[in-house]
């Protein structure tokens, strides 16, 4: 192995506890990441039509 992967593999993947929290972790991040993007995308396709946008012109 290489000088980087080998300590990697030594910290986060030898034992079956730490792989299985480092998977957890892992698609904790990846699914907060990926609602923060498509949460992005989705106000950007509609801007100008979400309440938060016209929400000034309802109120008194």
């Amino acid at each position: 192995m290489s000088g980087i992967v080998k300590p990697i593999y030594n910290v986060l993947f030898k034992r079956s506890s730490t792989f299985a929290l480092t998977i957890l972790v892992g698609s904790f991040i990846f699914e907060r990441g990926l609602d923060v993007i498509s949460n992005n995308i989705f106000d950007s396709v509609n801007k100008g039509r979400l309440w938060k946008d016209i929400k000034s012109k309802y109120e008194n």
